[in-house]
């Protein structure tokens, strides 16, 4: 009798075993099951979201098919289940452990964001407002509102006060987190760039160097140039000159510049309109890179006092208003043709 329970036991017990091993290769087929979406998906979590939740979240998102296996995955590997919050990419070469694995790490999305040089705060602003997963907590604020915000106390306008880059975020991420990431990276190299400057440059305060970047930055965009620009400017500014920029008239028109200067613009008297007043303009007017405000400290030193376009992306430096004057003859020419 013993002898028969015996078989009877170990035949229910070879019987289960085969179940759970049968069941655990269908439940590990299900985590190695690839994702069914052929683009990225981007996937958000909430707070409180359970595994069950998580798993029809991913169905219903048309991610993976359903299945009547993945919901013993916690049983089996219960570190699956240790879902974090956030925003996630989910790929369309991944599978359903990957997906878990990857949710459970809270290795959220990286968005990006390039801020430009030579944009306006203004354009900052618009830009950062279409962009996906931001946060617009400045809605509504003034730019003053928004230098205290992000720990600019002492001013209350931040052209140029930010610098371009390519800043990275989360979903979730707000306007102002970014701005004041932006403006911290630039106190910091305005210090440091400051600290290192050429003492003969006619430039009284960290500020008015910003200021000069801004200009350097919206006169050129080759970089071999900017230290060139730099010194025809310091050269201006010793020798009691105007500069005679057209970017800051620009800057000065606002909203009435319609894409041409006219001879009236620059007779037009403005706060920035270099050619009528002397020296700088009295805030910058773009957000200048680190290599125009490196270059508006450490300017080349140079004989040249003008510049124009040569009409294949650079620039003409001149000594002399003779040769300038035939270098603006060559490149209206070089227009014409």
């Amino acid at each position: 009798m013993l002898k028969k329970l015996f078989i009877v036991v170990l035949i229910l017990g070879v019987f289960v075993a085969g179940v759970a091993g049968w069941s655990y290769q269908q439940v590990n087929q299900s985590l190695e099951q690839p994702v069914i979406n052929q683009e990225d998906v981007l996937l958000t979590v909430t707070p409180g979201t359970s595994f069950r939740g998580l798993l029809n979240q991913l169905a219903n998102a048309d991610v993976v098919t359903p299945s009547k296996w993945t919901r013993w995955i916690g049983r089996l590997e219960p570190k699956l289940t240790h879902i974090k919050a956030g925003t996630y990419l989910i790929m369309p070469d991944q599978n359903l452990r990957e997906v878990l694995g990857l949710v459970t790490s809270g290795k959220e999305h990286q968005f990006s964001i390039t801020l430009v040089e030579g944009d306006r705060f203004v354009d900052w602003l618009e830009q950062l407002r279409t962009s996906p997963a931001v946060v617009h907590a400045s809605e509504g604020m003034s730019e003053a509102d928004i230098a205290q915000a992000i720990g600019a106390t002492k001013i209350n306008k931040l052209e140029g006060y930010l610098l371009p880059e390519t800043y990275n975020y989360t979903a979730g991420t707000s306007d102002l987190e970014l701005l004041k990431r932006a403006y911290n990276k630039m106190t910091a190299l305005l210090d440091t760039a400051w600290q290192a400057r050429d003492n003969d440059v006619p430039l009284k305060s960290a500020y008015e160097a910003l200021i000069m970047a801004s200009i350097i930055e919206k006169e050129t965009a080759v970089d071999t140039e900017r230290t060139l620009v730099s010194s025809v400017f310091m050269n201006r500014l010793n020798k009691g000159m105007r500069l005679q920029t057209d970017p800051t008239v620009i800057y000065g028109m606002g909203d009435k510049y319609e894409g041409n200067i006219r001879k009236r613009d620059l007779r037009t008297p403005t706060p920035y309109n270099t050619y009528t007043i002397f020296g700088l303009p009295p805030t910058p007017i773009a957000m200048p890179s680190k290599a125009s405000v490196l270059a508006a400290v450490n300017p080349e030193t140079s004989s040249f006092y003008y510049f124009v376009a040569d009409g294949k992306g650079g620039h003409k430096f001149s000594k002399s208003l003779v040769e300038h004057n035939r270098a603006v003859r060559a490149y209206l020419k070089t227009l014409r043709n």
